[in-house]
């Protein structure tokens, strides 16, 4: 069997197979989630393209409602609010029935707001600066040893890095930057962990992300925070950047949970 090429291969309109590569960090038979979120911001812009919109992502918030297998899936997409400006999409990911995972979009039309633009958020240091660094240090699963990612780790918690995926989201389909960028970005929550992830699982539930433009490459920038509380909740927090600056912000709800001794 030839080695796969892409993290997913398309069946028909709506049925896509998760290939070896997308294998999860917590379980190497599940997805990791941050495949499926990248091929529902594809199918989405697709889906929109399509009808002949000119829209852009602006936020996209994804709620996980369970784990998914290594196994072909439905993606149903809709629109839920139409407009000529700004427009709310909603993509859902199934298998065998289930809806596994939910995409909200906001769409925004461009304007020029190039006389306006700032920012107070301070500037993350480039690639060259910082070290090569493995997922598979920390992590389990065939995804994050496709991604290219380089880290600063002030402490377990604390750390900036880049990161950008090893291989194309569909088979034959090239996908905006936008897109393969939210194909990475849920490995927020596992470039910096609190704890040895074999003795604490922290997986989150969502993933938030504001963009206030669009990406000029597909190199995700990390500037992230990871607090735990003492109830059982947790949070990972990613101030955002591509090669041109702070480009968003990443919201991720964690679920703290330490193993059975």
């Amino acid at each position: 069997m030839p080695e796969a090429q892409s993290y997913f291969t398309r069946v028909s309109d709506r049925e896509f197979a998760a290939t070896p590569l997308v294998g999860g960090a917590w379980k190497s038979d599940e997805q990791h989630i941050a495949a499926p979120m990248g091929l529902l911001a594809h199918l989405i812009e697709q889906d929109h393209a399509r009808r002949g919109g000119s829209l852009a992502l602006s936020r996209v918030t994804y709620d996980i409602l369970g784990v998914i297998p290594l196994d072909v899936c439905e993606v149903d997409v809709r629109v839920v609010r139409p407009g000529r400006t700004i427009e709310l999409v909603e993509a859902t990911l199934s298998h065998g029935g289930r809806a596994a995972l939910v995409a909200r979009a906001w769409m925004l039309s461009a304007s020029d707001t190039s006389a306006l633009e700032g920012t107070a958020l301070d500037a993350l240091p480039g690639r060259d600066t910082m070290e090569p660094w493995a997922y598979s240090n920390d992590w389990k699963g065939e995804f994050v040893r496709s991604i290219e990612t380089y880290r600063d780790q002030e402490e377990p918690g604390r750390a900036r890095g880049w990161a950008r995926a090893g291989f194309a989201i569909l088979d034959s389909e090239p996908s905006s930057f936008t897109a393969r960028m939210l194909g990475v970005i849920d490995t927020a929550n596992g470039l910096t962990p609190r704890e040895d992830p074999a003795a604490v699982m922290f997986p989150n539930l969502d993933l938030t992300v504001s963009l206030v433009r669009e990406p000029v490459s597909e190199w995700a920038g990390y500037d992230t925070r990871v607090t735990f509380g003492a109830g059982g909740r947790g949070l990972t927090q990613t101030i955002l950047h591509d090669e041109a600056g702070p480009i968003g912000q990443v919201s991720q709800t964690l679920t703290v949970r330490p193993m059975p001794q």
